[in-house]
């Protein structure tokens, strides 16, 4: 993988959602923890990975923050979000937690060969991707990666 143009930089996601701990509950069944130091009943931050966090904020709270309406994600996508695991066999585990705990199919699963996902919609309506790449793949790019497995494929 490329190296990161800021090296260290840590990624923050807002998101509203109606009820904290609800959602920190939901969260938890697959599988996510909190920072506590950055956890009150306004606010839960989710981590995601080393340095990603998604920031669960109550509606009030996202509000102070927003500058413009906030949208509902029952109606309107503003975005989608996606995280990682690391087997296919982890993406069905996960989807099935999310179904489980109270969230909704969003979609079917996508089966790319290199890429597995499948998508839900938490409690709240926002839309969520976990998906598994081949770390071959992922380091090399989708169209090398076909090309090394064709190559591969074909007799010398």
């Amino acid at each position: 993988m490329a190296n990161p143009a800021h090296p260290g930089r840590m990624l923050f996601v807002n998101m509203p959602v109606a009820d904290i701990e609800r959602s920190k509950a939901f969260f938890a069944k697959l599988g996510f923890s909190y920072n506590p130091m950055f956890t009150d009943e306004t606010a839960a931050c989710m981590l995601v990975g080393e340095h990603a966090f998604v920031m669960l904020l109550s509606r009030e709270k996202f509000a102070e923050f927003a500058k413009l309406p906030i949208a509902d994600p029952t109606t309107h996508t503003l975005a989608l979000y996606c995280f990682s695991v690391s087997s296919r066999e982890e993406v069905d585990a996960v989807s099935a937690a999310a179904l489980a705990a109270g969230g909704s199919e969003a979609d079917d699963a996508e089966d790319y060969g290199f890429m597995y996902s499948r998508s839900f919609f938490d409690l709240d309506g926002h839309g969520w991707q976990v998906m598994w790449m081949d770390p071959a793949a992922a380091e090399q790019g989708p169209e090398a990666f076909a090309a090394s497995i064709q190559n591969a494929d074909t007799p010398a």
